[in-house]
């Protein structure tokens, strides 16, 4: 039997949409993380629903050490981190489950920097 009720997964970008986008490769090697408002208390909503949470980010793999560092200082938690993916479109293609119309993949695009407080999944 399908569990229909299976915990979502949601992929959140990180710089621009958990934390300040500079804009500049040095800056994200050399400064701290500038978190956006409602960050965590997003997060942790996710996190209390049984949620899996994955991070993805343009950052070169060979920032991953700097980059978890980053996120734990601000105290951004998460299930998976996929980097490199680079800055160009990102396309989610899912299947449907049997028997149903469902549409099992969304998209949400923000305004770079506003932020993830006011979104409802």
């Amino acid at each position: 039997m399908i569990n229909m009720n299976r915990a979502k997964t949601i992929f959140l970008d990180i710089d621009g949409t958990l934390v300040e986008h500079s804009g500049s490769i040095v800056e994200q090697y050399s400064c701290s993380m500038c978190i956006l408002p409602g960050t965590l208390d997003k997060l942790s909503e996710w996190d209390k629903k049984g949620y899996n949470i994955i991070l993805t980010t343009g950052r070169r793999e060979g920032m991953r050490d700097v980059t978890e560092k980053q996120l734990k200082d601000v105290g951004i938690f998460f299930d998976r981190l996929i980097m490199g993916i680079g800055g160009g479109p990102r396309v989610v293609i899912n299947d449907r489950k049997l028997n149903k119309l469902d549409d099992t993949a969304f998209a949400i695009n923000l305004t770079r920097n506003e932020g993830i407080s006011k979104i409802e999944i």
